[in-house]
């Protein structure tokens, strides 16, 4: 293994994730296992105010010393307040950001030229979708580039497909139902004009990353290998697997004590836990429709509200707070708690009183959830979350889709927030799913742990990187 000494090492890891609070938080969580596990110096670029957030929020600090973050200096870009909405509209406020993103080719390669001096090999594992800014990388002989991947193979796959023409064959015995959600709605036009930028810079590649274990995925992943060409494949996850046992040290996380010791009063998978993520707002009549069910419903919940991040989460705040209805808060006094800013996800999800998760579906929550062995119910808002969501659903049977993506114009109601959260949590369906949510998480944990399959996958990609 490579030492710690920088101006030797015989390989360096460079880890240039995407700006926004996921992708940031999945490469770091890449990034500490490496430089933990493997005693491999990694680097870690982003600009100062996401290298800032990510590490504010990170939520094993001590794990963060072995690792050596540089500031890339992004060009000015406006960070306007979020949109509130119920599909790709809520992206509009990431896409001065989104182009920005195109104009970091040369300062990424002046950053590379001195990090080149520190080591024999330059590993560069970089998102999928900053292939464009890190490609000129694959002009130096001693550089090799691999890209991450965030999000569900099964998703990555059928979309991939679906935009080839879906002739690529599928074996009969490889589950995938015909009536998938639609793409309508799930990306911006910006983005779509930005993904073939990125998808003919991933052609100097070597391989790809991948934030997912082949117990649930493993038809999913070697497919995604065939139709890029047999691109080499990595399921390498959970990456929450191999640091859920350090623990959540960052007591100073805001609403973190509260959450705790609220749900160290309630019964044993008595509480679901709500929270749509960094890139979902909601509108005012859509939060009161989810507040009325909630309150019908009698289930106990902690609820997460707040708006979507900003590009820039420090820029000053200038628009309006999500509102709940008059006296919500008051009425449910002792049977649900508001938090209102960062809440400490993965403490509350393993924590004994949670019985389910109301999701937006973003892979990291649900590779969360799945571990926990916490069932699922689903209401996806954009990009991929709607076939996120109905992976787990149909193929997984691991929760239920609250928001039909077939009717994404139309608000969710409280009735039908009632029936599903009743369902999830207090039904013999839901006990159903919650059992296999929890025969899922024992095996994902056995998959990150010593002699696990997603382990041998990490060693298998950490010898091909230095031999």
């Amino acid at each position: 293994m490579a030492s710690g000494n920088e101006q030797s090492a015989p390989v360096m890891v460079v880890a240039v994730p995407m700006p926004a609070q996921s992708h940031l938080n999945q490469l770091l969580d890449l990034s500490t296992i490496i430089s933990s596990f493997y005693n491999l110096p990694v680097h870690y670029i982003s600009s100062s105010s996401h290298v800032r957030q990510v590490k504010l929020r990170y939520l094993n600090p001590l794990l963060l010393t072995k690792i050596q973050f540089h500031e890339l200096p992004f060009p000015p870009f406006p960070s306007p307040a979020p949109t509130r909405g119920g599909s790709a509209d809520q992206l509009f406020h990431l896409e001065p950001l989104l182009n920005v993103t195109l104009e970091l080719r040369q300062p990424f390669l002046t950053l590379l030229q001195t990090l080149r001096s520190q080591a024999k090999k330059i590993v560069i594992i970089h998102d999928a979708l900053l292939a464009f800014a890190v490609q000129d990388a694959a002009s130096f002989p001693n550089v090799q580039l691999f890209a991450f991947d965030s999000t569900c193979s099964f998703t990555a796959f059928t979309i991939m497909r679906e935009q080839a023409g879906s002739t690529f064959p599928i074996p009969e015995e490889i589950e995938i139902p015909d009536d998938l959600p639609s793409l309508e709605g799930c990306y911006t036009d910006v983005v779509m004009k930005y993904m073939p930028l990125q998808l003919e810079a991933l052609k100097f590649r070597s391989g790809d990353i991948r934030n997912t274990c082949r117990v649930i995925e493993s038809d999913y992943v070697d497919l995604l290998g065939q139709i890029q060409g047999n691109k080499m494949q990595w399921a390498v996850g959970p990456f929450y697997g191999y640091l859920r046992s350090t623990g959540d040290q960052n007591s100073s996380e805001i609403g973190k004590n509260k959450c705790v010791e609220w749900l160290d009063k309630q019964p044993p998978r008595s509480v679901i836990y709500i929270s749509f993520g960094t890139t979902c707002s909601m509108t005012d009549e859509q939060i009161k429709e989810l507040a009325m069910g909630m309150e019908e419903s009698k289930i106990r919940f902690i609820w997460v509200l707040k708006d979507a991040d900003r590009a820039n989460v420090f820029a000053d705040e200038n628009g309006s707070r999500p509102e709940l209805p008059k006296g919500f808060e008051e009425r449910t006094e002792g049977v649900g708690m508001v938090v209102r800013g960062w809440a400490p996800q993965a403490e509350i999800l393993r924590h004994a009183s949670t019985g389910g998760f109301m999701s937006h579906c973003g892979w990291s929550s649900v590779l969360e959830s799945i571990s926990e062995g916490v069932p699922i119910a689903a209401w996806p808002m954009h990009t991929d979350q709607p076939r996120n969501a109905a992976f787990l659903s149909r193929v997984l049977k691991i929760g239920m889709v609250v928001r039909d993506w077939s009717r994404i114009n139309e608000l969710v109601t409280a009735s039908t927030v009632k029936e599903a959260v009743r369902t999830i949590m207090s039904s013999e369906e839901g006990e159903l799913m919650r059992k296999r949510a929890e025969e899922l998480g024992g095996a994902l944990r056995r998959a990150t742990a010593e002699g696990g399959v997603s382990r041998m996958e990490l060693e298998a990609f950490i010898d091909h990187i230095i031999n």
